[in-house]
């Protein structure tokens, strides 16, 4: 039975080829070889064909020249190519092998193999590399990093938050970012949450201060009561009693930045049972103001209408700016 590398040198045998590109998974030396013996038959073969065709100017009228007998003598000259490149050849083979064998991973500069050499993927190494005993450890490490990251990130964002704001505009430019973010969350209305702050913080100017100026960041006059674990701060606030405002001193819940704030506004109301028909028009926010007021969010009696005025007014809709109160009304 004829080799399938051998096959390759009978140039109808298309089948030979085929072997030829299999062996060379296996047998990359004798593959390349013969690849490049058959190079330099192509090459031979177009030699040949050139001086074919310097003669067929000799063999006009000549009775025996047709297509049929140039056809014959193409399928000749292929074997005869192949014929001649068999053996020694002309060199070009050799030449191609030299140059060639270098680049193949795992063979010598001779075209011969190395230690390291593998004919196929059998001979690669598919066991799992050996876990490093640090692993753990590094990788809480990583964990410890991203942490610090992020803190050190939020920190930044809140060092760059003033304690006051001088105008409404400053004050919706600075918060309207931390109310989107937070109302995406909750679907809240962010114009809402930023009107209520404005209400309860006379657009930043009145913010609650404990009695060292130390800034609560409370946007929402949230009172501090049993239910809160945190900081807090006691100030003096009105508060409606009978319809008739009074001055009282309560105690204020106190955050480590404005974002806190929002987001323990969301909480108090989400917590609260009496807040559920407010939350169940969150989409509305001139009626999620009624039911705040109905709920006893503030003891205020316009408290929503004023809310409302703030989101129709010149800095949240483009009109006139609204009438505030004096100071923070505490919530319950």
């Amino acid at each position: 039975m004829q080799q399938p590398i051998k096959q390759a040198s009978i140039y109808t045998d298309f089948g030979g080829l085929n072997s030829l590109r299999v062996q060379a998974r296996t047998d990359r030396e004798s593959a390349l070889e013969q690849v490049a013996r058959q190079f330099e038959s192509l090459f031979l073969g177009e030699m040949l064909k050139s001086m074919r065709d310097v003669n067929k100017v000799f063999a006009e009228g000549n009775y025996l020249s047709s297509n049929e007998s140039e056809f014959y003598q193409d399928m000749f000259d292929s074997q005869l190519t192949l014929s001649m490149t068999a053996q020694r050849g002309f060199g070009l083979a050799e030449a191609l092998v030299a140059q060639l064998s270098r680049q193949i991973p795992g063979m010598d500069t001779a075209g011969r193999p190395t230690v390291g050499h593998r004919a196929s993927i059998q001979d690669y190494d598919r066991g799992l590399p050996v876990l490093s005993p640090r692993l753990p450890e590094q990788v809480a490490e990583v964990d410890r990093l991203l942490r610090d990251s992020v803190q050190d990130k939020e920190a930044v964002e809140s060092a760059g938050m003033p304690e006051r704001f001088d105008s409404p505009a400053d004050f919706v430019e600075t918060l309207m970012p931390l109310a989107r973010r937070v109302g995406d969350e909750n679907g809240i209305d962010p114009r809402l949450m930023i009107a209520q702050a404005a209400l309860e913080t006379g657009w930043g100017r009145h913010m609650i201060e404990g009695a060292d100026g130390q800034p609560s960041f409370n946007l929402f006059g949230i009172k501090a009561d049993h239910r809160w674990q945190g900081e807090s701060v006691n100030i003096a606030t009105t508060e409606f009693r009978g319809g008739v405002a009074m001055s009282e001193r309560a105690n204020f819940r106190a955050y480590e930045d404005y974002e806190a704030s929002f987001r323990d506004y969301v909480s108090f109301l989400q917590d609260n049972p009496r807040y559920r028909d407010a939350l169940a028009v969150a989409d509305n926010p001139e009626l999620f103001a009624e039911h705040l007021q109905a709920a006893g969010y503030a003891t205020d009696p316009d408290y929503a209408a004023k809310i409302r005025r703030i989101m129709n007014g010149q800095q949240l809709a483009g009109a006139a700016e609204p009438t505030l109160a004096a100071g923070p009304v505490g919530k319950e």
